[in-house]
């Protein structure tokens, strides 16, 4: 069921690609961010509250939420800064090399593990044909997949420990309050974030379904292996690749579609792994403060 729901996860985000490229067409990119993690925000706050629970601030919990979201944080904007120097595919592939920074962070060298996640790299190759031309934005983007493998491992690590649903709500919070400087700093035109038809669709698609996904996230990770989330996140390329395909008409080669058959194969060779060779966090992992 956990994987299940990942790959479902998987897909909302890589719908999120093409909305969010429609919608960059009218709104500079951290003022999207921000109205999209304010959306998304206001909802997980509101509904959490509706089902009765309550926001406390927990010390060691907001501390958890602390560390894990400047990771977050950090791998959106090394992401975005990355974009405007590099390729599309180049950030693409780049981002998910995530699938070797993770079991690397949380040291587990299991074969299968590193056969899926070359197998996924490969795949991934196929499907976006990066250059092979290194420039300052790839290696923006490099720090970006380092970011969003520390993010993962801290998700493992802190989901377990605490009440999960605060540990998803806090991130959600603290990221929205450090995109609110950024957004001002850029100074968008009124025209820029007005709730046209086009931004309203992006923030729906977002903040309202991808935060859901997160929330998803959370949960799946507090019984099942960082490793193995990250190699079900790889297949976020290949959906965005069929959803643009089908929504907004770009072209998909033959070799797209055979890297696209590959990553299907790494997830579905890794993912399902025996129980007996999923780690557990170690107590002395660098990520666990």
């Amino acid at each position: 069921m956990p994987r299940f729901a990942l790959i479902l996860t998987t897909l909302i985000w890589g719908a999120t690609f093409p909305a969010t490229k429609a919608a960059l067409a009218q709104s500079p990119p951290f003022s999207f961010m921000f109205l999209r993690f304010l959306l998304g925000t206001i909802l997980a706050v509101g509904v959490y509250l509706l089902a009765g629970g309550k926001l406390r601030v927990d010390r060691d919990l907001l501390r958890m939420s602390g560390i894990a979201t400047i990771f977050l944080f950090l791998g959106y904007v090394t992401q975005t800064v990355g974009l405007q120097y590099t390729t599309a595919s180049n950030s693409a592939f780049i981002t998910v090399l995530y699938v070797i920074f993770v079991p690397l962070f949380l040291r587990r060298f299991q074969g299968r593990a590193w056969f899926s996640a070359a197998l996924a790299l490969a795949g991934l190759w196929f499907l976006v044909t990066p250059s092979m031309d290194m420039n300052v934005g790839d290696l923006w983007t490099l720090a970006c997949a380092v970011a969003f493998a520390a993010h993962i491992a801290c998700m493992e690590a802190f989901s377990r420990r605490g009440e999960a649903a605060l540990f998803f709500l806090w991130q959600m919070i603290l990221v929205t309050l450090l995109l609110g400087p950024a957004m001002l700093i850029e100074g968008p035109a009124w025209e820029q974030i007005a709730p046209t038809g086009v931004l309203l669709v992006g923030l729906g698609v977002t903040g309202g379904l991808a935060t859901g996904a997160f929330a998803v996230q959370v949960w799946a990770q507090r019984v099942m292996p960082a490793q193995q989330v990250a190699l079900i996140f790889s297949l976020e390329p290949a959906f965005a690749a069929w959803l643009s395909w089908y929504f907004l008409g770009e072209q998909m080669s033959a070799q797209g579609w055979i890297g696209s058959a590959l990553i299907l194969a790494a997830v579905i060779l890794g993912s399902t792994a025996p129980a007996s060779a999923s780690a557990t966090v170690p107590t002395h992992s660098p990520i666990t403060p």
